[in-house]
């Protein structure tokens, strides 16, 4: 693949005592050299205190786009559930605009129950909401195109998940970057899967960046470990590394040790 190795934090919206916080986390992010910083797309915390403090996802992003100047930004992902393809278009333009171009559109289907009860919205079946996907995809393209002023590039889509039948077969339609959930385990024969998926789209799957996480969602291991599991993530051509950090304190080690891992390749 012809895409070079990077480094992703994503600084999960939860348990941070206030907002400073998150600001401070983004902000050292840059400084240690991150590529991309992902907030997610929830309305409660995933895991610790589950009524724990916790901040909305688009909004933090436009806050990240004026902060910051170099580092990429994005969802990691947004659910399509939550807002009308037309709005996210509009949405994603305008964070773009703000961050001078540094926007990346993460998008998956959603599963967290939880958001979607308290929320008010359907929750309907898996296969549901990513036929639902399927369908918001290419309004979201035409919105984009209509846009004035359009996106200032040509915003890159990230689609996360690794559904064989369904998903992957939107990544080989739509995507310029996957993220697939998968370990070292899985994620070879999810590769090839997507490769199948591009081949009978017509599309060569190496113009696809792949991303997967290091040590799961709560970050467990050590570094040495974490640096070991990137070694093979990498070999097995994964080419996003994105390693998890969850207030209050937001505990950068490991991603600092993985910047300078990527700078000695």
């Amino acid at each position: 693949m012809g895409h070079r190795i990077r480094i992703a934090v994503q600084l999960q919206p939860q348990h941070a005592t206030h907002y400073g916080a998150i600001r401070d986390a983004v902000r050292r992010c840059e400084d240690i050299g991150v590529d991309i910083a992902f907030n997610w797309d929830h309305f409660f915390p995933l895991y610790g205190d589950r009524d724990g403090t916790h901040f909305e996802c688009w909004t933090m992003l436009a806050a990240w786009a004026e902060q910051t100047s170099r580092i990429e930004i994005g969802a990691l992902v947004s659910c399509n559930s939550y807002r009308n393809p037309e709005l996210l278009a509009d949405m994603a333009r305008t964070v773009d605009h703000i961050g001078d171009g540094r926007l990346i559109l993460g998008i998956g289907s959603g599963w967290k129950h939880r958001d979607y009860r308290e929320y008010g919205y359907e929750f309907g079946t898996a296969g549901s909401r990513l036929d639902d996907l399927a369908g918001a995809l290419p309004r979201i393209k035409s919105r984009l195109a209509q846009l004035n002023p359009p996106p200032t590039r040509d915003m890159p889509l990230l689609i996360g998940g690794a559904g064989e039948r369904k998903t992957l077969r939107l990544v080989a339609e739509h995507a310029d970057m996957w993220h697939s959930f998968a370990d070292a385990d899985s994620y070879p024969h999810k590769a090839a899967v997507l490769a199948e998926h591009c081949a009978a789209v017509g599309r060569d799957p190496g113009g696809i960046e792949h991303s997967a996480a290091l040590g799961g969602d709560q970050t467990r291991g050590t570094v040495a470990e974490l640096l070991a599991e990137a070694d093979t993530l990498t070999d097995l051509g994964v080419r996003l590394l994105t390693i998890g950090a969850s207030g209050p304190d937001y505990d950068l080690t490991a991603a600092e040790a993985l910047c300078r891992w990527r700078d000695q390749r």
